[in-house]
């Protein structure tokens, strides 16, 4: 039994033996292959992979912010929306007025429209002008003929009347009407003619008053062409701008309110400028024609007196010899 023993102790020491040099050589050979085996691919990071496994917290955001958290807007992005609010769009070549007031409109107006509005707004200029300085000149003519005639009612004769109104500054064309009656009746002294005389006075006088109305009225007919002819024009332009509105909802490729309605209203004010110049320049010279009317019924009382008192005189000459119209000839 000893011996049998020690035999298999032998055997199993012998088996050991080898086996341990093999493992050992095994082990060396490992190291050096190991850098020829290739690396593997990396995986993405946990922060780009979209999906998630179940159960699996998602990855903290690169920049520290947490889950929940709204991200922080780029600073670039509040100054790109105000430059843009701004900046007003394009419209028909040029830009659409944010500033809705008449002066506004104006300066983005089309430079068709300026000169149209400009055009109205001198008119208008015009007519007011043209409404002060007559009313000026209505009112001055106005006294001096009615000083006329009070110095004319008071007058017995042509002389009375030279007198009163030789004494009286400013008496107007009253004064011209007694001084042509004068020359005529000086005129006509070889022929004593009484019937021809009042005839040549009534015609000098007649074209006295028709020249003293005439140079009354210069400047009403101003009136009357701006009236009649500044809404055409004020339309003009209101055709003009709605073209051009046309043309840049065209090129918008939009029917927005907000880029339709600035380059109407824009159009519609030229309409409202012509409106404005026409209108008053109707008024004012509706009221002066009725008022140089007026005053051509006053030079009419004066030219009837004049000849009332052309007549009387000559009736006294012929009565008395021909002695005063000689008197009212000197």
């Amino acid at each position: 039994m000893a011996r049998l023993s020690a035999a298999f102790l032998a055997l199993a020491l012998g088996l050991s033996g080898p086996q341990a040099a093999l493992q050992s050589a095994v082990a060396q050979e490992r190291p050096a292959a190991a850098p020829q085996a290739q690396p593997a691919q990396a995986l993405p990071p946990a922060e780009e992979v979209k999906a998630t496994e179940p159960g699996q917290e998602p990855a903290p955001h690169r920049n520290g912010a947490q889950p929940g958290e709204q991200p922080a807007p780029d600073a670039a992005q509040p100054e790109a929306e105000e430059t843009a609010e701004n900046s007003a769009p394009s419209f028909g070549g040029a830009q659409i007025p944010h500033d809705l007031s008449p002066m506004g409109m104006f300066l983005q107006a089309d430079w068709v429209v300026k000169a149209v509005m400009i055009g109205l707004a001198f008119a208008s200029v015009v007519t007011w002008t043209v409404w002060i300085a007559k009313s000026m000149e209505l009112a001055a003519a106005s006294r001096k003929v009615k000083r006329g005639l009070n110095a004319l009612a008071a007058s017995r004769s042509l002389e009375d009347a030279r007198r009163a109104l030789g004494n009286r500054r400013g008496a107007g064309p009253v004064a011209a009407f007694v001084a042509a009656a004068d020359a005529e009746i000086a005129y006509s002294e070889d022929a004593m003619s009484p019937e021809g005389v009042k005839e040549r006075v009534a015609s000098h006088l007649s074209r006295l008053e028709a020249q003293a109305g005439r140079r009354l009225a210069i400047g009403t007919g101003l009136l009357a062409t701006i009236g009649s002819t500044a809404p055409f024009v004020g339309l003009f332009g209101t055709v003009w701008g709605i073209m051009n509105s046309f043309i840049g909802i065209s090129n918008a490729q939009t029917t927005n309110l907000a880029v339709v309605a600035p380059g109407i209203a824009e159009a519609l004010l030229a309409t409202a400028i012509g409106l404005v110049a026409a209108i008053p320049a109707v008024i004012i010279y509706n009221v002066f024609a009725r008022a140089i009317a007026g005053h051509r019924a006053q030079l009419g009382d004066a030219s009837a007196a004049v000849l009332r008192i052309v007549s009387r005189d000559l009736d006294r000459a012929e009565h008395g010899g021909g002695r005063l119209l000689r008197r009212a000839a000197e």
